[in-house]
């Protein structure tokens, strides 16, 4: 039996670069992908066992009608049991939904680039993280940061200039990730040059950019490994 996901879908595109829902298809999950950056939430969380939460140029704390509603959504899902993954806006809201408001705030600078992070110890014995290693490479790019401080936040991996990188909530199936780990080297090429403007504005230098980017197989490794987990759960 697969396991059912519910793909959250927060950016002003239906579709990203990175082409996850069909990615997370290929681990065997049936893949229900909701645009609810324009509105389409599911009527009901029966039938899911597990939910991934994407990127948007929106902040978290932004008094916005799919903010607030998907703030909901995730209360629920937590109340529920249902596991989540979010990356980096997805990152962010799991922590505003569960750990607070103030847990989400604008940096002062951007922090942009392909970084290595530091992982911690408990990465080690994590459902979805131990197999990134001590040091973990991923792109990051982000003006908005998860606070590291709130006790009911499992800190797995750090950057020099952001301690919270990955995250987990309590001992649940819940876990946040600030970068990037969907994006492909391939992909990568495409997303630097689309979001050349943008990024060059927040102090990327593209050409670096596109030189020092890699696979980043040991991240990937925390997508597929929640992917097997949601259909465990389906199982």
């Amino acid at each position: 039996m697969s396991g059912r996901l519910l793909f959250l879908q927060n950016g002003p595109r239906q579709e990203s670069v990175a082409k996850l829902p069909e990615r997370f298809e290929s681990w065997g999950l049936d893949v229900d992908a909701r645009w609810v950056f324009n509105g389409d939430f599911p009527e009901s969380l029966a039938g899911y066992d597990g939910i991934f939460l994407s990127g948007s140029p929106h902040g978290a704390y932004e008094d916005i009608p799919f903010i607030h509603r998907e703030h909901d959504l995730i209360r629920e899902a937590d109340a529920l049991g249902i596991p989540m993954l979010g990356v980096c806006f997805g990152s962010q809201i799991l922590a505003s939904a569960l750990c607070g408001r103030d847990q989400v705030f604008r940096r002062s600078f951007c922090e942009v680039g392909n970084k290595w992070l530091d992982v911690t110890p408990e990465a080690k014995t994590d459902a979805i993280a131990d197999e990134i290693g001590e040091r973990v490479y991923m792109f990051v790019w982000h003006n908005d940061e998860v606070r590291a401080d709130h006790p009911d936040m499992r800190i797995l991996a750090s950057s020099d200039l952001c301690p919270n990188q990955i995250w987990r909530f309590r001992d649940r199936k819940v876990w946040g990730i600030q970068g990037h780990p969907e994006v492909t080297k391939a992909q990568a090429q495409l997303w630097f040059e689309q979001s050349r403007t943008t990024m060059e504005r927040d102090g990327a230098d593209i050409e670096e950019l596109k030189a020092t980017a890699e696979e980043a197989l040991p991240a990937k490794t925390m997508l597929s490994k929640f992917a097997a987990l949601c259909g465990a759960t389906a199982a």
